[in-house]
């Protein structure tokens, strides 16, 4: 089943059908698919928050602490910038990682990401 989020705000803090918006398929730990829609140059991280899916995030996009695992589909995996020294060293500190695991505090949107598909990770959830 396919939802869109509905934002945490009581307004919408952009028209999601706005020019240049692109759509983040976001997998939750229920196994309900979100399309979100995102701004060029967010944190993926970010747009899963603010649109009030369940997602951890406990150091707000410092690469400092993994809450925000995801796993990436496979189809989408060489689209995206391979991971830094850095996010590979938080990734060796969590449990349940796979080979298409990422940070989404390390996942920028851009154009060439429009119809990004992924899953919340094992842990990622707010307790």
């Amino acid at each position: 089943m396919t939802e869109i989020a509905k934002p945490i705000f009581d307004e919408d803090p952009f028209d999601p059908f706005d020019e240049g918006a692109i759509e983040i398929r976001v997998v939750d730990r229920d196994g309900v698919e979100h399309r979100l829609a995102a701004l060029d140059g967010f944190r993926v991280m970010e747009v899963i928050r603010d649109w009030g899916l369940p997602i951890k995030a406990e150091c707000g996009g410092a690469c400092a602490c993994g809450t925000c695992h995801v796993y990436v589909d496979p189809e989408w995996m060489d689209r995206i910038p391979p991971a830094t020294d850095e996010e590979m060293d938080q990734l060796d500190q969590i449990f349940e990682v796979q080979e298409n695991s990422r940070l989404a505090c390390q996942i920028l949107t851009a154009e060439n990401l429009d119809g990004l598909r992924i899953t919340l990770a094992p842990g990622s959830e707010v307790d």
